[in-house]
């Protein structure tokens, strides 16, 4: 049996960067000052997608600079040097094919491909044990939307709503569901055949049910010896903790393997103002500490249940990622446990990520690819994040700054 440390520290700066160079972290310190500026971002933000959509010459300072900090490359193989400098510190990969937004069935049909592509390529890696993929990269933002508003008009189970909801479609949209159903069943298929994990992403609660209640049909058919296939429930929503419950109640009955990914959530202003507009209660939490709250409960009872549930503490709190470790030590359990795993964006919370790997944590980055016009929308999501999120940006740089100084002669 492994030891275990009695302490997991999140401020050791020598673990946390010790796979970047001093000229790196320099880079980072560069980067994360201008995120810093709010000014500087708002106008990065609007300036970025104009000027790639005019094709004027900036590639080259996006791929230097914010490209380079939070994104693994624009091809998958480019990823493959990322993954290897991680893996030689027991920091494993999730790879996320980041391009968003293409619709038209065509797209939709490459992108599945891609999907696959990329999970091929992940079977062949010893550290990629997960992809990540979304819903909307296979189906009909409005298909979605309408299944959705259907399921809320009826009663019952998820399960028993979405059938009703199908059942409602007229006979062109059930042929174009049956299409999404079938990309969405091809790579959860093909990742089970290579033993590779799939996280399925979270969406806008407008069409979150039909994206929860395809992924729990994916896991009542592929997660009964193992986890295959894993939903995200995201924890900034009123009503995620007991769906992250239902969802259990029916793994038990029906006997397969819950896989449990839980974020805090990314569409926080969204929901409010759409919610503020339509008029209907925001289904965001009022405060940061009732999320808080509800994250680090559902954590528990992922812990309380682990026999059955395989659980992936996608987290950037400090305080989140220490109380998992917290619970599983009480429990007994090894920080290695094969049904718990933690994650973080790659370029960020490397003091969260690496600290963990030290511990013998099992724990990854979360690693994007794809050509730089189509990931930055990924990219503005990034940099928002680092100026809203109330003390990242300084976390981060402080934690840089401490670092470039101890490493001075």
């Amino acid at each position: 049996m492994e030891s275990t440390p009695a302490v997991i520290s999140f401020d050791n700066t020598e673990f946390a960067f010790e796979y970047k160079t001093s000229k790196q972290l320099k880079k980072a310190r560069f980067l994360f000052s201008m995120m810093g500026k709010p000014w500087i971002v708002k106008l990065g933000i609007k300036l970025a997608p104009w000027s790639i959509r005019a094709k004027l010459p900036v590639k080259g300072i996006i791929r230097k600079t914010i490209f380079a900090q939070f994104v693994g490359g624009e091809t998958l193989e480019q990823t493959a040097p990322v993954a290897k400098k991680l893996g030689e510190y027991k920091v494993k990969v999730i790879l996320d094919y980041g391009v968003e937004g293409k619709e038209g069935e065509e797209n939709f049909d490459h992108a599945c491909d891609e999907f696959i592509r990329v999970i091929d390529y992940a079977a062949t890696q010893p550290n990629i044990p997960f992809m990540s993929v979304k819903v909307t990269g296979f189906a009909r933002f409005g298909l979605l939307e309408k299944l959705d508003a259907l399921m809320k008009e009826s009663e019952g189970t998820l399960m028993k709503r979405y059938l009703i909801a199908v059942e409602k479609l007229n006979p062109g949209e059930k042929e174009e569901w049956h299409r999404v159903r079938y990309r969405v069943m091809r790579v959860c298929e093909t990742a089970a055949d290579k033993k590779i994990g799939v996280l399925i992403d979270a969406e806008e609660t407008w069409i979150q049910d039909p994206v929860d209640a395809l992924t729990i049909l994916m896991m009542d058919i592929f997660n009964r010896q193992r986890p295959v296939v894993y939903n995200t429930t995201q924890h900034y929503r009123t009503d995620r903790q007991q769906f992250l419950k239902d969802s259990y109640a029916a793994a038990v009955e029906r006997k397969f393997i819950l896989g449990a990914k839980l974020v805090r959530g990314a569409y926080m202003e969204k929901e409010r103002k759409r919610a503020a507009e339509k008029g209907y209660p925001s289904p965001i939490m009022s405060n940061k500490e009732s999320s808080d709250r509800d994250f680090n409960d559902s954590v528990k009872f992922c812990i309380d249940h682990i026999d059955n549930i395989a659980l992936i503490v996608a987290s950037h709190n400090e305080y989140s990622n220490l109380y998992t470790t917290q619970l599983m030590l009480q429990k007994g359990m090894l920080l290695n446990h094969p049904h718990v795993h933690f994650s973080q964006l790659y370029g960020m919370s490397d003091n969260i990520t690496f600290n963990l790997a030290h511990a013998g944590c099992s724990v990854s980055k979360y690693l994007p690819f794809g050509p730089i016009k189509d990931v930055i929308p990924y990219l503005m999501r990034r940099a928002q994040e680092n100026t809203s999120v109330k003390g990242q940006t300084g976390r981060e740089l402080g934690l840089i700054k401490k670092e470039l100084a101890r490493r001075k002669p």
